[in-house]
């Protein structure tokens, strides 16, 4: 038995002892500590059997140990030096990914309602051991211990994403579930995989083969970048690149084991150039157009009044629908250059037909005629902020880049925050670009104006707040080609963002967590995996 010391969560996160992140809602540690050994057991429930057998197979990497796994119909916590995961008396009030963390120092105990709260515990486990846990080979001299600690967690918010853009730059399906990894790592919840823009169509599509088969590839590089520094070029020496339907079923099914729900990015009425290139017949002028990177040029755009791009994105859709099974799709809905639909007789006489007043008021005609499909097929529609233009579709949701989060929310919409300003990843992260790899030219996003982030809008009235379902970065990579980039990118702002969308408001301090994160980074470097490193203290 371990002896608990009087803390908050708080001042035990101030100790800075284990490091966790995101900071608990609750924790106390105590004295004494629990070791693993090559005897412990791990015991778990017909509800908790999958999450045992993936703790079991996470800590024989850098353990060695050989981790049994033995049934336990009744939550005990006489479990004599192994590792209970269990559903059984868990307090509801934790939610469906909420979990209870008990270490003495003769058992572990992780009590959830559901197996995403024992993931999650499973993942604080993981954090309550030496950073060394992290490496994919067997090592011998580290002394297995966790501290005694009592946590009791769940997230501020139901959404907490990361989105990553493989249009500009193509990532091969084992980077993408190393993506997926990290984000479960840091109990992140919600990837959405950005799969189509102007510069590549990367989702195999049976009903149009021609999407692939041109709009997944362009003849260089692009973006004045080191043809070099990327190895995504086909066998004929085309740049580019695509997920088979296999691919994409298997990395649904890998984000899924780790509970995280990939939201799938299908871009219209704008950024469809690589659709286009394909199959010219669906846009205003007949083509030609290309997935060459063209600086300002946004006109691949669908005709509105051609009843032929709706039929054909319904059948890109209806294949979408059967890949990813969860409740929402990304249609976009961003910049869309509107030039050709002005000088478009089949356009015009849309908006004549439909009493239609504004190129605006099409553009929300488009996205209302889609929603309804999407509807009807039990998804939810999801797109940037501008599709509020034009009155928003009745059941959608904003993914606020440029504002609308609260309009929204206010009217009785849920919207994702993801403002330009704190969640852009793809940002430079210092303002000496000197020392920075190349980003974008836009302001910098520092790591503490990542954590500084509040999602809840400041003049959004209490009675909406549920409404706002979550926090998300954004990745686009139109300056990054490499994977490592991505990393580098990602990491040290991806963990800012998770405490923010995990952590209460409360309890989140900037020194606090530059306190902690060193320990994350070194979990990191156990891990091969590359980030930017923090600046020196000034």
């Amino acid at each position: 038995m371990c002896v608990l010391l009087s803390a908050t969560a708080g001042l035990a996160a101030e100790t800075n002892s284990p490091g966790l992140l995101p900071v608990p809602q609750k924790m106390t540690l105590g004295e004494g500590v629990f070791k693993l050994g090559p005897d412990t057991r791990i015991y778990v429930d017909s509800a908790s059997r999958s999450t045992g057998e993936w703790l079991a197979a996470r800590l024989r990497q850098a353990t060695g140990y050989n981790f049994k796994i033995r049934s336990k119909s009744r939550a005990t916590n006489a479990i004599n030096g192994g590792i209970l995961l269990t559903t059984n008396q868990a307090k509801a009030h934790l939610g469906a990914e909420g979990y209870e963390l008990a270490v003495a120092t003769n058992s572990v105990v992780i009590r959830a309602p559901g197996a995403a709260g024992l993931f999650y515990g499973s993942q604080t486990l993981l954090e309550l051991l030496p950073p060394e846990i992290f490496v994919t080979n067997h090592l011998t001299n580290v002394d297995w211990q966790m501290p005694c600690a009592q946590i009791e967690d769940w997230p501020r918010f139901q959404w907490r994403g990361f989105m990553l853009d493989v249009s500009r730059h193509f990532y091969n399906k084992t980077e993408v579930e190393q993506v997926v990894d990290l984000m479960a790592q840091e109990k992140l919840n919600t990837f959405h995989w950005h799969l189509v823009d102007d510069q590549g169509w990367r989702i195999e599509i049976k009903k149009y083969p021609r999407l692939t088969r041109v709009g997944a590839w362009r003849t260089n590089i692009g973006w004045g970048l080191n043809p070099m520094s990327s190895t995504a070029y086909g066998p004929d020496g085309r740049y580019g690149g695509f997920y088979t339907q296999k691919d994409i079923r298997e990395v649904v099914a890998y984000a899924a084991a780790r509970h995280i729900t990939i939201v799938p990015e299908i871009e219209m009425p704008g950024h469809s150039s690589a659709a286009l290139a394909a199959y010219p017949e669906f846009s205003c002028t007949g083509g030609p157009y290309s997935t060459e990177p063209r600086t300002g040029r946004r006109d691949g755009v669908y005709c509105a009044g051609n009843d032929g791009s709706f039929e054909f994105l319904q059948g890109v859709l209806s294949e979408v629908f059967q890949l990813f099974p969860g409740k929402y799709i990304h249609i976009g809905g961003d910049e869309v250059s509107k030039t050709n639909w002005n000088n478009c007789a089949k356009c015009q006489a849309r908006m004549k037909a439909e009493g239609l007043k504004s190129d605006e008021e099409l553009q929300s005609y488009f996205i209302r005629r889609m929603e309804k499909f999407v509807n009807a097929h039990g998804r939810t529609l999801i797109g940037w902020s501008e599709i509020l233009q034009g009155g928003l579709a009745q059941n959608a949701v904003v993914m606020d880049w440029i504002g609308g989060g609260s309009q929204a929310a206010s009217k009785g919409h849920d919207a994702v925050m993801t403002p330009e300003k704190y969640c852009y990843l793809d940002h430079y992260q210092s303002t000496n670009r000197a020392v920075e790899p190349r980003a974008i030219p836009l302001a910098a996003l520092p790591l503490e104006l990542v954590y500084s982030f509040d999602p809840i809008p400041a003049n959004l009235d209490p009675k909406f707040h549920t409404h706002i379902l979550g926090p998300q970065g954004n990745l686009w990579t139109e300056y990054i080609c490499s994977f490592r980039h991505v990393e580098y990118m990602m990491f040290p702002r991806l963990c800012a963002l998770a405490e923010v969308g995990w952590s209460s408001k409360e309890s989140r301090n900037w020194e606090n967590f530059m306190a902690r994160l060193p320990i994350e980074l070194k979990r990191l470097d156990e891990q091969n995996e590359n980030y930017r490193h923090l600046d020196a203290p000034k």
